[in-house]
């Protein structure tokens, strides 16, 4: 892994960069193709809130090597017994650099770091590590939150969590990708242009996805972020999924095709993998019930029409995360498989 830091020369802009070619990205978002990523932990706990967090860097290696394209970790820093799930219980980016150590190539992710709680200049300090320190595996999903209970706690107002996810994620491009920005910010501060933050992306940005619209519309997604991570639809609705993607896109671009130029679209959930393989698409709450074989059949026509990753949180099926796993690279990973 190169590890030299350049230090920057002031007043220097970058021209935006083609994402294609970053290591993280690529390995989960190629055109035509789909790839499969897991949401953590890596642990079924199907009967309790939490988990236990046993074995989960051997589970990490065994998704590596069975072709799981990526490791999402959600952002649930308070517990919330209404909702009943703690996530992976540790804090999101410490996690997984903690797993980055453990494995190899497999990309790492979250889904998604709630920004409007978070102070997006230290944010964009933390993710430029975590991605020199991973050889640029990481692709950073944002969302705006879905748990009122927490915003209180933080002392912000709920209902203005629309406009500073857009006010965090202008500071965080700012102070992550250029050298010595200005910027101005109600919430975040300034800079006048006499300071710079090191290290840099080791790529030339960290790839972000919006995790659920995050109380923006879809243009805005599709004119400033670099994909977009959906609720899982039913079958009946892929199409129109993938449609609605593909006409954001088309509106930013005037005169190009969105089919040729829409940046990636995933979709995620939590998966009940049915124990009868054929079993056919049924909604639970927060994702959808499948058997293996049904499921493989399903993202191959979500990749068809244009789908390039699904995230799939199995923590609900009753049974041994190494079984899920097994079954999944038998019948769903190799059809498949992560980018080179």
């Amino acid at each position: 892994m190169d590890m030299h830091i350049p230090f920057p020369e002031p007043q220097v802009e970058r021209a935006p960069f083609p994402l294609q070619g970053h290591r993280g990205y690529d390995r989960v978002f190629r055109r035509d193709a789909l790839t499969v990523g897991l949401i953590l932990p890596l642990e079924t706990h199907a009967a309790s809130p939490h988990p236990t967090m046993a074995d989960h860097l051997q589970m990490a290696q065994r998704a590596e090597q069975a072709g799981v394209a990526a490791l999402w970790a959600r952002d649930i820093p308070f517990y919330d017994p209404q909702y009943g799930d703690s996530g992976q219980i540790f804090e999101p980016l410490i996690y997984i650099g903690h797993l980055a150590t453990a494995t190899q190539n497999i990309t790492l992710g979250t889904t998604g770091i709630v920004l409007p709680t978070r102070e997006p200049l230290i944010l964009a300090k933390q993710i430029n590590t975590l991605d020199r320190l991973t050889g640029g595996r990481i692709v950073i999903g944002m969302s705006s939150g879905d748990r009122p209970s927490e915003y209180p706690v933080f002392g912000i107002d709920f209902d203005s969590r629309g406009e500073r996810f857009r006010d965090a994620y202008e500071v965080y491009r700012s102070v992550s990708e250029k050298n010595f920005p200005r910027f101005e910010s109600p919430r975040f501060g300034h800079g006048d242009g006499s300071l710079t933050m090191l290290p840099k992306p080791l790529f030339g940005r960290v790839p972000t996805m919006a995790v659920g619209r995050s109380q923006q519309t879809l243009g805005w997604i599709a004119n400033n972020m670099d994909g977009y991570l959906g609720f899982v639809p039913e079958p009946a609705r892929l199409q129109s999924f993938v449609d609605e993607w593909k006409d954001a896109n088309r509106q930013t671009k005037e005169g190009e095709s969105a089919d040729d130029d829409a940046k990636p679209l995933a979709f995620g959930g939590f998966l009940y993998l049915h124990p009868r393989r054929d079993y056919p698409f049924r909604r639970i709450g927060g994702g959808f019930a499948m058997g293996s074989r049904a499921l493989r059949d399903f993202l191959d026509q979500a990749r068809e029409q244009g789908v390039s990753h699904v995230a799939l949180n199995p923590r609900v099926t009753p049974r041994d995360y190494r079984q899920i796993l097994d079954e999944l690279h038998q019948d769903v990973l190799p059809y498949f498989p992560p980018g080179a």
